[in-house]
């Protein structure tokens, strides 16, 4: 059996005989099975219907993956903001936390990446860590792409973004970056660390910020 994994959107097994793919199964980023395809032309050495049958194969597996793309992007809210300079948010942030004596929390991804999306729906649908975030942080979705090519002024100002939050591109995405008030980096947190299976684990969320509450930091 041969595995291939697609981005984060698909998982892939061809399963062959001795001389036969026999069948492949497709599943969705959250392990949930999709398709199933069967009765493949024999990989005989010079079969003459051999690429006519991968080609077809390419196209299925193609529109598939094409299909299951746009469907797990619309599943989520997109939280990030893509029309707005990352560093006025952080500047607007900073100056609501000093008012209200909170830290600001970064969460730099983008709404292309579907474990920052799922993040921000963990955090949404649980009260008791929503409770915690509005108590003790400003809390912004901050985009940054380093894929996307959008001219120079996006450039800058996505250099701009990652020289001032201490590069915390490094550890991934999302990534969480915790201001004090003045603005300062208090801490970069890999999001890797609270992952469990296909989400996040409660505990180790609710561990984090805790323990990079104003009151925390400052006793």
């Amino acid at each position: 059996m041969l595995t291939v994994y697609l981005c984060t959107n698909l998982r892939i097994y061809f399963h062959f005989s001795k001389f036969f793919l026999e069948k492949v199964i497709i599943y969705n980023k959250y392990g949930v099975f999709c398709s199933e395809f069967r009765n493949f032309v024999p990989l005989k050495r010079k079969n003459p219907t051999l690429m006519q049958t991968t080609r077809r194969l390419l196209a299925v597996l193609l529109t598939t993956f094409i299909v299951l793309t746009l469907h797990a992007q619309t599943e989520l809210k997109k939280v990030y903001d893509e029309t707005i300079n990352p560093i006025e948010q952080i500047d607007q942030a900073l100056a609501k936390a000093s008012a209200e004596q909170k830290f600001v929390m970064c969460q730099v991804g983008g709404n292309w990446c579907p474990w920052c999306l799922r993040f921000a729906d963990f955090i949404t649908n649980d009260s008791e860590i929503s409770a915690l975030i509005a108590e003790n942080f400003e809390y912004i979705h901050v985009n940054y792409n380093p894929r996307q090519s959008s001219g120079e002024e996006k450039a800058r100002q996505a250099a701009a973004l990652m020289k001032r939050l201490g590069n915390p591109a490094r550890f991934g995405f999302p990534v969480f970056v915790v201001l004090d008030a003045k603005g300062s980096v208090l801490h970069i947190q890999d999001s890797s660390f609270l992952e469990e299976g296909k989400g996040y684990n409660k505990e180790k969320v609710l561990r984090f910020f805790n323990n990079w509450t104003p009151k925390a930091v400052q006793q």
